[in-house]
């Protein structure tokens, strides 16, 4: 990689959100690529995780109907949102790192939204 690919792969990662927060190591991108992959992984596995807890929750006032739908609408979002995010890098080395963070972020996000769905 030269000096100048080198800048440019440190200006875009400082500009995506959170990507120093998932601390992906990797001295090249198809490692850094594997371990967003992976964070992605982990966080979905925690949705997947509260999500009996928070429609049983949303079912104790009716509304795990909604909670349903609502989730099967968030994830056409998510893919939509983290597409667009990740186009602009289309044919790029990197565009995988930028779609797989995307992912988890979001993910996260919705993890701590429905999150705060359970009892206290």
């Amino acid at each position: 990689m030269t000096a100048r690919a080198a800048a440019a792969v440190l200006l875009i990662a400082a500009a995506l959100p959170g990507l120093a927060r998932a601390a992906c190591p990797g001295n090249t991108q198809i490692e850094m690529n594997d371990c967003a992959a992976s964070a992605y992984r982990n966080a979905d596995a925690q949705l997947n995780a509260i999500w009996p807890a928070a429609r049983a929750a949303a079912a104790n006032w009716g509304g795990d109907g909604m909670l349903l739908d609502a989730q099967r609408k968030w994830i056409a979002f998510r893919d939509a949102a983290c597409a667009v995010e990740a186009g602009q890098y289309q044919g790029g080395s990197i565009q995988p790192l930028v779609h797989a963070e995307c992912l988890r972020r979001l993910t996260e996000q919705r993890t701590a939204d429905l999150r705060g769905l359970l009892p206290l």
